[in-house]
């Protein structure tokens, strides 16, 4: 079954009138990422060795080849000479055994060349899989704060298209590396055994190719990752405007929406198609030098042979050596531009997985907290919090709450209600002061164990694409399906869930659309009753259902609470006048607490808070 990572508001950087800039031209370290990037090869030491082994033996073979088959051609060459003089001919058995010498060298090289293609395949793919893997379990340890600062689709790029890029780049650029660098040194021993003299002709190419290169690739670096930065925000957008339909249709913001994306897909494309330009231009450079050096020793070729110095093979054979020896270090070249893109995308992929994570772990000799006997007595202390340094939503909170009280946190909105319910779930950590359960401070309990106590219930409804029994079921993976429709009876989702085509095992669509809010806030009510943890959080629990289906949720929400203690985050006030304790939370000071009866007796900010509700009825 499909989860969430987070319930937080998507968000992405606001856009200025020419959309934002990129905030960094190329790869920060780009030797340490590759470092990294070996790093993640190194527990495939065998299959490298094996991949290495297979591509210099097919290249290898592929190499002798035209040495083999220059000496058929000088065979034909002298006999047809010998038999235009009368001296003899052409020995055409001879022939036969070099074409089918030369043919079984061709085979060797084509099956080791199959060979490593496979296994270099299944290596690159077991990598991706691995680095999915560890983004995905990376994004379960993450912080909830990372959620509220980081766009969904520039996350959803890292773990596709960043991961794709890495291993496309690592299945071509390995192999063509390996073999690259085996063609030059094998055609390069092969042409000095040819003429020393041709072969220095050929290697004047070298300085002028990789001067060439080096220019391309230090102008290109910067276009590559622009492109791999440009492209998770274009996803960023397609994602938020894909799962905000409703708003943009609403409001009219269809245009605004197509001119954010223009902008952005426009910036994508210069980027995309500088730095593809800048990687294929490579090729034609160096085929152009390529083809001068290639003249050249034609004619060098041809001078010697009129000497005497070579055959009409050798030339042959070493024409064919100079096209083998400028190909390989075009590829190279094309590896450069690869290893950039590479570079870029790698780096955004461990740029995610080196983002801090929430930590687990207990405080040293604590023990872990036993649920079945957790009373439900709640302190804050002094509590300050803030999103950012400098910046306090929460000052000096403190507040005692008794085990079993429904504890209703009231104010208007921007005062820390929801903040507070974040700090009890350990979504964040205060930032001074101390939040005590059963007198124990909150910090010194794993993060897992701290949500285990508390059933929790949003305003903002999180369904998953499953069936409604299993989005239910998600409260209590154990859970019976008895279980799971007695929850559904007791949060008053039963009748509604049997008049859906297929009843519990309706599919609710990606983004639950399929079914009204109010049925979605129903579903995440019978989630938390079948949870059954000793403490709850409501926040606005009932916001979206309907007054007489409020008045069958209430009551079902009140024999949920009893006995437990409770906090009910609530802007309708109407609904909390039988709570034990009302907090009243002002620019995050608890401004006054009490009954609702004492509250409304003292005349101050709730009363004016409770009046205000009625004052549009008047």
């Amino acid at each position: 079954m499909s989860s969430p990572h987070s319930t937080a508001p998507r968000r992405r950087p606001p856009h200025g009138p020419h959309g934002p800039r990129f905030s960094k031209e190329k790869a920060k370290d780009f030797k340490g990422t590759m470092r990294r990037v070996l790093g993640l090869l190194a527990p495939h030491k065998l299959a490298l060795l094996a991949i290495f082994v297979f591509a210099v033996g097919g290249t290898v073979f592929n190499i002798v080849g035209p040495k083999v088959l220059s000496t058929a051609t000088t065979e034909v060459f002298e006999g047809a000479l010998a038999a235009m003089q009368g001296t003899g001919g052409i020995d055409f058995d001879a022939v036969a055994r070099i074409l089918l010498a030369t043919l079984s060298l061709y085979l060797l090289s084509t099956l080791c060349s199959f060979v490593q293609s496979w296994l270099m395949t299944g290596m690159v793919q077991r990598l991706c899989y691995k680095l999915r893997e560890d983004i995905n379990l990376k994004i379960d340890r993450m912080p909830f704060g990372y959620f509220e600062r980081n766009s969904t689709g520039d996350t959803l790029s890292r773990i596709t298209n960043d991961v794709d890029t890495m291993g496309q780049t690592l299945a071509q650029s390995v192999v063509q590396l390996v073999t690259g660098i085996t063609t030059v040194a094998g055609v390069l021993v092969m042409m000095l055994l040819i003429s020393p003299l041709m072969t220095l002709v050929a290697l004047l190419i070298i300085p002028v190719s990789l001067a060439l290169v080096m220019l391309i690739v230090k102008r290109s670096q910067k276009y590559f990752f622009a492109q791999q930065e440009v492209l998770g925000e274009v996803n960023g957008i397609i994602e938020e405007s894909f799962a905000g339909q409703g708003i943009i249709k609403a409001f009219n913001a269809e245009q605004r929406t197509l001119d954010s994306f223009a902008d952005a897909n426009r910036r994508l494309y210069e980027a995309g198609w500088k730095s593809q330009f800048a990687g294929g231009l490579m090729k034609p450079v160096m085929d152009f030098v390529g083809n001068l050096g290639y003249v050249a020793v034609a004619l060098m070729g041809g001078w010697l042979a009129v000497q005497g110095a070579i055959t009409v093979g050798d030339i042959q054979a070493f024409i064919q050596y100079v096209k083998n020896f400028t190909q390989p270090l075009s590829q190279m070249s094309q590896v450069g531009a690869q290893l950039q893109q590479m570079a870029a995308a790698a780096e955004r992929v461990f740029e995610f997985l080196s983002e801090d994570e929430e930590a687990d772990e207990l405080a040293e000799g604590q023990p872990p907290v036993n649920l079945g006997e957790l009373r439900g007595a709640v302190s804050f202390e002094e509590v300050s919090f803030g999103y950012a340094p400098g910046s306090e939503v929460i000052r000096g909170f403190s507040a005692r709450v008794e085990p079993g009280q429904t504890v209703a946190l009231v104010g208007p909105t921007g005062a820390g209600k929801t903040t507070m319910v974040k700090l009890l779930m350990r979504f964040y950590d205060v930032s001074s002061g101390c939040i005590r359960v059963d007198g124990r401070d909150l910090r010194t309990i794993a993060r897992p164990q701290a949500r285990e106590m508390f059933g929790m219930v949003l305003q903002d409804t999180w369904l998953f694409g499953e069936t409604i029994r299993e989005n239910i079921r998600y409260g209590r993976l154990d859970a019976t399906d008895e279980e799971v429709e007695e929850a559904a009876r007791a949060g008053c989702a039963d009748h509604f869930i049997r008049t859906l085509p297929g009843g519990y095992d309706y599919v609710i669509n990606e983004d639950s659309s399929n079914v009204s809010q109010g049925q979605r806030q129903l579903l995440t009510i019978a989630r938390a009753i079948l949870a059954n943890r000793p403490m709850l959080i409501l926040d606005e629990a009932t916001s979206s259902v309907d007054t007489r289906t409020e008045e069958r949720v209430q009551e079902a929400m009140d024999r949920l609470m009893e006995g437990r203690t409770s906090f009910v985050i609530a802007h309708r006030l109407s609904t909390i006048r039988n709570a034990d304790l009302i907090l009243v939370m002002r620019d995050g000071d608890v401004a006054e607490q009490g009954t609702h009866e004492e509250l409304l007796a003292k005349g101050g900010f709730y009363a004016e808070l409770y009046n205000s509700q009625f004052e549009g009825c008047e």
